[in-house]
């Protein structure tokens, strides 16, 4: 009876000590008087009290560091290069992830540091933001077989961005704006010249149909003369070609005094002549006339 209470005394103390349990995504090194003894999976597990130890424990999951690094370019230019390594340890290498690397973050940065410093000062600066992507695949390719070794597999590397120093920034501002600035004037100037070509080309044509106009109501009133005279002399026999001229031409003045004459504006007319010499005016138009035409001719 002794012998059982005392068995049944050690298991309600020892079997705590002997169970535990692991989360999901996460494994745990177990070591028996300090020696490596297995690896245990998630959920429960069993231990021997005492003899075996539970050193520590190890997250499968996939962890990101953050690193910033500052280079010079080929044209002497510094940049800081913020990368984010994305890394896990591989299930089935767990024990070297664990007693192989005593700072697995730190010596995971070496080796960024010595990938980027062997690509990005034979680059220039406009390589260098141009083969951004290229830059993150070179790093991760060393990554991979560097790290393999211990147990990390490198899931992806990103260069999330490339800044150069605050001067060279704002330079390049200016050189992009003075560039943009000059396309613009550019363009302005093309506009400027479509228009005034355009308008020089509407005032060519205006000029043109009104030219056509003036012909075209010049031919209409010689038509209409014509055809005065004609029927005046048909009408009245004996009379010249120069008589019915003179009395057209007479008669087109009076008009247009009637028309000045009966404009609302209109309050006094003056005229250089008496009523008497209207003779003289008909035959200074008319001289006028066959002057312009034989100065034509």
């Amino acid at each position: 009876m002794t012998t059982t209470l005392v068995i049944v005394l050690i298991l309600i103390f020892a079997l705590p000590l002997s169970l535990f349990t692991v989360r999901t995504a996460e494994v745990a090194i177990v070591t028996r008087f300090g020696k490596f003894l297995r690896v245990a999976s998630d959920g429960l597990n069993w231990k021997w009290p005492i003899i075996d130890t539970l050193a520590g424990r190890v997250s499968l999951r996939v962890n990101q560091i953050s690193l910033t690094m500052e280079t010079k370019t080929k044209d002497n230019v510094f940049v800081t290069i913020p990368i984010s390594v994305q890394n896990r340890v591989r299930p089935e290498r767990v024990f070297d992830a664990y007693y192989k690397l005593s700072n697995p973050v730190a010596q995971i940065q070496a080796y960024v540091e010595q990938v980027i410093l062997g690509h990005v000062p034979g680059m220039t600066l406009d390589e260098v933001f141009a083969t951004q992507s290229g830059i993150a695949a070179a790093v991760k390719k060393e990554l991979d077989s560097d790290m393999a070794e211990f147990g990390y597999e490198i899931v992806n590397v990103l260069v999330t961005d490339i800044v150069p120093d605050a001067k060279v920034k704002s330079a390049m501002n200016d050189i992009n704006a003075a560039q943009r600035e000059q396309v613009a004037a550019q363009a302005r100037g093309e506009a400027e010249k479509i228009l005034v070509v355009k308008k020089a080309e509407a005032e060519a044509e205006s000029k043109a149909l009104q030219g056509q106009g003036t012909a075209n109501q010049r031919r209409a009133i010689i038509d209409g003369l014509q055809s005065s005279i004609e029927q005046f002399q048909k009408a009245v026999a004996g009379a010249s070609a120069t008589d019915v001229m003179q009395l057209v031409l007479v008669t087109q003045y009076f008009d247009t005094l009637k028309a000045i004459g009966e404009n609302d504006n209109t309050n006094t007319l003056f005229l250089s002549h008496a009523p008497g010499a209207v003779a003289d005016v008909s035959q200074q138009i008319m001289q006028s006339i066959l002057g312009a035409a034989k100065t034509k001719d």
